[in-house]
């Protein structure tokens, strides 16, 4: 079982524990801002989530993956509850990487392992964007 809990602060700042002792700040005034909000939580687990697929998808396959970065954008609905109504996920893969094989990754997180993903999915529509740097490799010629 996974449990979390948040004890108040002050205005609508709060510590929140998860179950793993680990514990941060979440502030839901917008106007302060003085640490994430909900809503950009979830955005991150989204990224830290899919993330974590393409990176043991990539392993796998032996794929010589140096980096990778996952940037979300969402949109949220303009009347309560205001839950994400569209999310665009935006891949950056550094090494000397198959484009299909970054392609396959994302696709089978998207479809099969990523449960935040599966989640916003009954609500957003989420689209992904691969951008791949191929790493050079240059070496130095003596005369």
């Amino acid at each position: 079982m996974v449990e979390a809990k948040v004890d108040w602060i002050d205005g609508e700042r709060f510590v929140a524990q998860a179950s793993s002792g680990h514990a941060f700040v979440v502030d839901s005034d917008r106007t302060r801002n003085t640490a994430p909000g909900p809503m950009e939580l979830v955005l991150a687990g989204l990224c830290a989530c899919t993330a974590t697929d393409v990176v043991t998808i990539l392993r796998k396959k032996r794929e010589p993956v140096e980096k990778v970065e996952v940037r979300a954008e969402g949109e949220r609905a303009a009347e309560p509850p205001t839950v994400y109504t569209s999310i665009k996920l935006i891949y950056t893969i550094t090494g000397t990487v198959s484009r299909k094989a970054v392609e396959d990754a994302v696709r089978l997180s998207e479809e099969k392992y990523c449960s935040v993903s599966a989640m916003l999915q009954k609500t957003a529509k989420i689209s992904t964007e691969v951008h791949i740097t191929h790493t050079v490799v240059t070496s130095a010629v003596s005369k």
